[in-house]
């Protein structure tokens, strides 16, 4: 078959007829099996691999702006997406083309069916949707071909998918309780999950850590004999003020001091997300001894956008959606919004995914935004790993939210709308809503409200 006989919907749809994204395989051997009979695309270009619990995204996004302005060729490869399948595989910033995507899956489609008819002779399942996604990801790379690579993580480092690519600076982001059932109970087994990104030969730049993950990622780096600089100790935030549109932040570097870039995005850990992006800008390009050039870093971060971060999708309410999916999250977004918006009642539109700890995520909302979320309207995306609107709602009462402000609405554009009016009823008319909770959520209320990628 030719690639004119498929389009994107017909590719995505046979990816999702395989193992679904959050039933990824503990393995690697397929992956490697498949870049072996596919000529080792993932030896094709250089590789800035990224992990992490919170900030993945985010700073790929910004390391990709500056590796753009040094004139690089770039590919990122990131998850989830939020609209369309392609935005997983970007080519110098943008989705890849729909003709592009179909056409390498095309291409590598029968390779794949060896690698599935191998799996099942032995017992195993076949390639799952994730890790055909990342190796279609890696064969779109080395096919336009790019001049380097920031590939982001599916879950944990060790044996995740994207594992395969061996990166020339290893990038982690900081590390706190997620995806426990998969990655472990405490902080330092998740980073010895993260530490599995960290090959010999490369250059690991991290952000603050829990001290005992800064631990566990010391010993591998130390243990592979890879240099290392963690932010807080090498390199940081120096200062950060807001800024019509975002912030103002100086950063001090590993090679130099970089002032008054300003970044259109909210909130302290995106400052913290763009001096982990500048230290990994500054080990790749060079080294970690060489100064950036200052009006390319300036020009780059101008660019930096993150949808579907502390981002405003409407006015008049202000709407703002926010993928705030675990406790940290949600405490980031809350300061964030805080700081940048001046609102003086925020309704609440959340809705979680079933894999997440949904009452330690109401909590950390309670705590964090208090008596400036008068009302909450708990509602679902049309994931089949949503929680039930209702269920939620149930959990909120007995948690202590007050009943009289938890509201359950499992159709999305019905709790928008109610959000919006209950917004729109304050009377010094600085009331606010804030969609928030699961990257599926976020994903629905963008395309509701008209919002492109």
């Amino acid at each position: 078959m030719t690639a004119d006989e498929y389009s994107v919907a017909s590719v995505y749809a046979e990816l999702l007829g395989r193992a679904p994204e959050n039933k990824m395989e503990p393995r690697l051997a397929p992956l490697f099996r498949a870049m072996e009979i596919l000529g080792e695309p993932n030896k094709a270009f250089p590789i800035i691999h990224v992990t992490g619990t919170n900030g993945k995204t985010s700073t790929a996004r910004m390391i990709e702006a500056g590796l753009r302005a040094h004139d690089l060729r770039t590919g990122r490869y990131t998850s989830p997406h939020l609209t369309k399948v392609t935005e997983r595989i970007s080519i110098d910033g943008e989705p890849v083309s729909d003709e592009t995507f179909v056409r390498i899956w095309d291409e590598i489609r029968p390779y794949l069916e060896i690698v599935d008819g191998e799996l099942l002779a032995d017992g195993e399942p076949r390639l799952t949707y994730f890790e055909c996604l990342t190796i279609l990801g890696f064969a779109v790379f080395a096919d336009e071909p790019v001049d380097v690579a920031v590939i982001e993580v599916g879950l944990g480092g060790i044996t995740d998918a994207t594992n395969v690519g061996d990166g020339a600076v290893s990038v982690i982001t900081p590390i706190s309780l997620d995806h426990t059932e998969l990655l472990g109970d405490d902080v330092a087994d998740i980073a010895a999950e993260k530490a599995g990104i960290i090959k010999r030969g490369g250059f690991l730049v991290s952000a603050a850590q829990p001290v005992d993950a800064a631990q566990v990622l010391l010993e591998k780096a130390r243990e592979l004999e890879v240099p290392f600089r963690f932010e807080g100790v090498e390199f940081g935030v120096e200062s950060r003020a807001i800024a019509v549109g975002g912030q103002m932040i100086t950063v001090q570097g590993l090679a130099g001091r970089y002032e008054d870039l300003l970044l259109p995005l909210h909130g302290a850990h995106q400052a913290e997300n763009a001096a982990v992006a500048v230290a990994a800008l500054e080990a790749f390009l060079g080294g970690g001894e060489k100064e950036l050039n200052v009006e390319l870093l300036h020009a780059a971060f101008e660019q930096v956008t993150s949808p579907g971060r502390l981002e405003v999708v409407r006015t008049a309410p202000t709407i703002v959606v926010d993928a705030a999916h675990n406790p940290d999250g949600i405490r980031a977004s809350a300061e964030g919004l805080q700081e940048a918006f001046s609102f003086s009642k925020l309704v609440v539109v959340i809705g979680i995914l079933q894999e997440k700890d949904a009452e330690a995520i109401l909590r950390q909302l309670q705590e964090s935004l208090g008596d400036l979320a008068g009302d909450i309207c708990f509602t679902q995306s049309t994931s089949p790993r949503a929680v039930p609107a209702e269920e939620l709602a149930e959990l909120a009462v007995d948690l202590g939210f007050g009943e009289e402000n938890v509201h359950a609405e499992p159709a999305l554009d019905e709790a928008i709308a109610w959000a919006v009016e209950r917004a729109e009823s304050n009377e010094d008319l600085a009331g606010g809503v804030l969609v928030t909770g699961s990257i599926t959520v976020v994903a629905e209320a963008r395309t509701l409200l008209g919002k492109g990628v």
